[in-house]
């Protein structure tokens, strides 16, 4: 379904864009586009036009690493952002720490090993009823303001393991228990509940959101340590991802980052959540670098085989990083952008 809905779409959503921008494809130094992590089926779609486009206008084509992407749009506002940076990036699939050390140069600090925090909040906010048009995040920090985020003492995922990894998969389970405690049907909305019940939801909603950003906030504290010690000179923490325009989340982090007497740089909502511009800003960086494919040829032979990478990290694991609690599948997953980078480095010296 997602695949069809990309393919319905793409050449009206591509053409907007140019028209938007007031260019035609004439106009185009280059194509950029994602080409991992996600969805293959979705990638594919994507892919396939990028390649289309470049190949009918003899443009070279560069494929963007999706979590990259999030990092690296946040130069795009704060020029001063140089490297090496620190970034948390926060979504409803992915949570990653990374340290940024030079373009296409990453260490991962910490990773998701089941949910990410985005996953968590979109069904705290179903369980309890809210109107989901907007996504559960928006919903979720509206409510919690009416609630006492002390009521419910869930308790921090991972506290027994001294790592920046992330695991929401427990706090769902501790909400999803807690509802059921007290009885609230998700059935009935939230605009029709009670004083009683909605009282009830927003104290929910506020201990969710408490616990779920503590978590945050202490993997942020020991990523930090662990970046220092690696890259002493590092100035500032990048937040981006579609939680990342969360005010809670935001105020929360802001705290930590500034303790440690960094600065937090987070881009606009618009550029948090997923987006064209962090990809072609992406494309940019490496452009400028020298780092892209040839156009690729007008009419694609029929056998040809897209180059998609669902499953790709993007930098190296940090050796005291590693975590003993993974559950992450380790079938078929590509070599990560930094170690690709660095061998092509090495093969021009």
């Amino acid at each position: 379904m997602a695949e069809e809905a990309h393919s319905q779409v793409i050449d009206q959503v591509v053409q907007e864009a140019l028209n938007q921008a007031n260019v035609s494809e004439t106009d185009l130094s280059a194509v950029a586009v994602t080409i991992g992590p996600g969805l293959s089926l979705c990638l594919r779609v994507g892919v396939q036009k990028a390649r289309k486009t470049a190949g009918s206008f003899n443009l070279p084509i560069i494929g963007v690493h999706h979590m990259e992407a999030h990092a690296l749009v946040a130069r795009l506002v704060e020029r001063e952002l140089q490297f090496p940076f620190m970034a948390l990036l926060i979504s409803g699939g992915h949570n990653l720490l990374i340290l940024a050390q030079g373009l296409g140069q990453y260490i991962q600090l910490g990773t998701s090993i089941d949910d990410a925090i985005g996953e968590a909040y979109d069904k705290t906010a179903k369980w309890l009823g809210l109107d989901m048009r907007r996504s559960g995040g928006p919903a979720i920090e509206e409510l919690a303001q009416e609630g006492d985020a002390e009521s419910i003492k869930f308790s921090i995922p991972m506290k027994q393991h001294k790592d920046c990894n992330f695991s929401y998969a427990g706090l769902k389970t501790q909400v999803r228990l807690a509802i059921e405690s007290k009885n609230i049907n998700a059935e009935i909305p939230i605009s029709c509940a009670s004083s009683q019940d909605r009282r009830s939801r927003a104290d929910i909603a506020a201990s969710f959101q408490r616990v779920a950003v503590l978590h945050l906030e202490e993997r942020c504290q020991r990523a930090i340590q662990w970046a220092l010690k690696i890259e002493p000179s590092i100035k500032h923490l990048v937040v981006s991802g579609g939680v990342a325009s969360n005010q809670y989340v935001r105020a929360r982090l802001d705290q930590v980052v500034k303790k440690n007497s960094l600065q937090l740089v987070c881009p606009p909502p618009s550029l948090c959540t997923d987006n064209g511009v962090m990809v072609a800003w992406t494309g940019i960086e490496h452009f400028r670098m020298g780092r892209f494919d040839p156009p690729p040829p007008a009419v694609e032979s029929e056998d040809f085989v897209y180059d998609l990478r669902p499953r790709w990290p993007l930098g190296e694991e940090y050796a005291e990083g590693r975590s003993e609690a993974r559950s992450l599948r380790k079938a078929r997953i590509h070599p990560s952008l930094t170690s690709i980078i660095q061998a092509s480095l090495q093969q021009q010296h």
